[in-house]
């Protein structure tokens, strides 16, 4: 898409259409699913793939790096080819690999507080993606650099928590990059859905929800060890 956008697809209020509202809610009821299924995976061994993953970081990136953009384009291509059976595959593959890490990271915080914390993250990243949602939509002009910010933070991410992996203060580096990946990523698909009024409301859906999964988790791991910090 060209970074010059004409007027009629950029100028736009905050009034939703129905293609919009779609999105938001499919996006939504995937996220909600999300949040369930690292409540439940946490009482099982599922729950200790972290441990294993992440005794050497970069490994721990890598795997769930792969397995995102792996459950992500075995998804569009179902959706893309009209088979639902494939795209369904995509997204439970998604499912699982952000709430195996979801649960990974929540086993480490008392279970009685294993809620709030989910209830909490839930209500932050709602509250950024709202921000986020509503710069998008009050500006009119295109977003399309935001997804190379987002490349290059992830990248960047890669990079710091390689060097971190054997360098163990550069990992706050690599966290801080990745999570910002992941909000430029947010504002890019925001901008996808606003403007891009032709496209596949299940691929935008897909867009949304992964995006907003990484924001999740990052934000997850912030709550998880305020709350412990707490006791």
């Amino acid at each position: 898409m060209s970074s010059f956008e004409t007027p009629h697809e950029t100028e736009r209020g905050f009034g939703l259409s129905s293609r919009e509202v779609q999105v938001i809610g499919g996006a939504s009821i995937l996220m909600a699913v999300n949040i369930v299924l690292m409540y439940v995976i946490t009482e099982t061994p599922l729950a200790q793939v972290n441990d294993y993953l992440f005794a050497a970081p970069i490994l721990g990136v890598i795997v769930y790096g792969v397995a995102i953009m792996g459950g992500e384009l075995i998804a569009e291509r179902g959706v893309k080819g009209g088979d639902m059976g494939i795209a369904f595959v995509g997204m439970v593959v998604l499912q699982f690999v952000f709430g195996i890490f979801g649960a990974g990271v929540l086993r480490f915080a008392p279970p009685e507080t294993h809620l709030t914390i989910l209830g909490i993250t839930a209500v932050v990243t709602a509250l950024m993606t709202a921000v986020i949602s509503g710069y998008v939509y009050a500006r009119s002009k295109t977003f399309e650099n935001w997804g190379t910010y987002s490349m290059v933070g992830f990248i960047g991410g890669v990079v710091a928590i390689l060097i971190g992996t054997f360098v163990p203060v550069v990992l706050p580096v690599g966290f801080v990059l990745i999570f910002l990946g992941f909000l430029f990523r947010l504002g890019y698909e925001i901008w996808q859905v606003r403007d891009h009024r032709n496209a596949s409301v299940a691929l935008q859906t897909i867009g949304v929800y992964i995006a907003v999964a990484g924001v999740f988790v990052h934000v997850l791991q912030l709550v998880m060890r305020y709350v412990v910090s707490q006791d």
